[in-house]
């Protein structure tokens, strides 16, 4: 063996001793015995084991001491992750981590001081799978598709005003574009039964606009999810079960959108609904009267808008609307699906939130004037 170095010295038999020359007189020595080739081996395989086994031992102690942990692989579903401007590579890693991009900062960090790419993340918000490898995080941080551009929300119930709005405000996509892909229902994929009207179909929930995509293409993919919902919902062969088509579903749901403060009161309020078409009395909702005068900020309606003749004025016109009142979630649209059963043929809702369901005229004058004094409440 070397002297300390770890490699191996080379291993050999003894010198053969040299023949007399011919006519010596020196005397002969007896024979040397040859070492065994075996015992050779076996003195070679020891020392490499021996090597082998130091190497697993200081690796293990290294690993433990100086390793960090990480992730393999690419990660699965999807994260959010914002990197505000002035970030650090530190703060980059302790924010992967704290989001569960990686399985800790030092991995990530530590990566960034040996690779040259980590000079490139730049601020913003992120599309990145949470469980990836400090490798995978990187690699998504320097590709242009997982930076998002913009995100914006629509809440349940919003109208297409409100959603033009609201997309405007939270995205570099400008309003008279997204008014003139509106008035093209062509170019973004509105089904023939709704009557050129985008009203209903732009589903609501979080959107994320990518690089490169205008106005045509955002709202597509909104009527897309509507599409889909109804799909996955069945609504196509449930709707007739009720009589109903399944745009008029969708009506149903926008209105319970406006009617209903919560999710458990949907399903009562639907069978309200179906019981006064079913006896050919007016639905007499304020909320489609208020979708024409396009009042805000109370539920109540005046005479003068009540006697608007639009098809909207369910107090002029007995029936559904002509098409919905706004864009329905998925709740609303379950409990158009799937009304409560019940007689009822009236209900207000309360100063607290509760709705109160009548079957009889009468009572139902009498409990909605003791909550809001009298003359305030009709038919």
């Amino acid at each position: 063996m070397s002297d300390g170095d770890g490699g191996l010295t080379m291993l050999t038999g003894p010198e053969e001793p040299r023949p007399s020359r011919p006519g010596s007189r020196r005397r002969a020595e007896p024979p040397v015995k040859k070492k065994s080739g075996l015992k050779n081996i076996i003195a070679l395989v020891a020392v490499i084991a021996i090597l082998i086994g130091g190497y697993v031992v200081v690796t293990k102690v290294m690993d433990r001491m100086g390793g960090a942990e990480d992730y393999s692989g690419s990660g699965t579903g999807t994260v959010e992750v914002t990197i505000p401007s002035g970030a650090s590579g530190i703060d980059i890693a302790r924010i992967l981590a704290k989001d569960d991009v990686v399985k800790s900062s030092e991995a990530f960090y530590q990566l960034s001081l040996t690779d040259n790419r980590a000079q490139q993340i730049q601020p913003g918000t992120f599309r990145l799978r949470q469980q990836m490898s400090a490798e995978a995080a990187l690699t998504a941080l320097v590709d242009p598709s997982a930076r998002i551009q913009a995100k914006f929300t629509v809440p349940e119930g919003a109208r297409v005003g409100q959603i033009v709005e609201i997309i405007s405000k939270n995205t570099d996509l400008k309003a008279e574009d997204l008014e003139a892909a509106l008035d093209d229902p062509a170019t973004i994929g509105l089904p023939d039964y709704a009557n050129g009207n985008p009203e209903g179909y732009l589903y609501p929930e979080t959107y994320f606009v990518e690089p490169g995509e205008d106005a045509k293409d955002v709202l597509s993919r909104m009527v897309k999810q509507t599409l889909k919902v109804a799909k996955d919902l069945d609504i196509g062969s449930r709707a007739p079960a009720l009589g109903l088509s399944g745009e008029e579903v969708l009506t149903v749901a926008s209105i319970l959108e406006y009617e209903g403060q919560k999710d458990e009161d949907y399903a009562k309020i639907a069978r309200v609904l179906y019981n006064r078409i079913e006896q050919g009395m007016p639905l007499q909702l304020d909320s489609t009267v208020s979708y024409v005068s396009e009042r805000k900020g109370d539920v109540w309606t005046t005479a003068e808008e009540r006697a608007n003749p639009s098809l909207y004025n369910t107090y002029q016109h007995a029936g559904l609307p002509p098409g919905p009142i706004g864009s329905p979630g998925e709740a609303s649209i379950q409990a158009a699906l799937n009304p409560a059963s019940g007689p009822w043929l009236y209900f207000f809702a309360t100063k607290d939130g509760s709705v109160i369901y009548n079957e009889d005229f009468g009572k139902h004058t009498r409990d909605c004037q003791a909550e809001y004094g009298a003359g305030s409440c009709g038919g």
